[in-house]
């Protein structure tokens, strides 16, 4: 599946919701712009999405941030989800933590 196809089924079924959260895995205190799903320190996430923002899933496990893959020079952090195994590509933002990121390209986990 591209990433072109991903982004347009993203796109009809995007919910923009604002939340500010702590990550359950470092404790940072995270300020959600509506389009904010992982912790900037340490790149997790929480997998409550079915779609982007509808809170739909009862799965509920961190999603740990898996590969950084580069896509038309866009960076995109994979994440698997450790309960279920769901995985997940998000878009990596300025905010997030360079460090973290250059280990992850590298597959070394932090």
């Amino acid at each position: 599946m591209s990433l072109c196809i991903i982004n347009k089924s993203m796109s009809q079924t995007f919910i923009r919701t604002k939340e500010n959260f702590i990550c359950e895995h470092c404790s940072t205190h995270v300020s959600g712009n509506g389009y904010t799903n992982h912790c900037p320190v340490c790149l997790r996430s929480k997998h409550v999405d079915v779609y982007p923002g509808d809170r739909a899933s009862s799965c509920g496990g961190i999603m740990q941030p898996y590969e950084l893959v580069v896509v038309e020079s866009e960076r995109i952090i994979v994440h698997i989800c450790e309960r279920c195994g769901h995985s997940k590509r998000n878009r990596t933002y300025n905010m997030d933590n360079e460090d973290v990121l250059i280990a992850l390209s590298a597959h070394v986990l932090i």
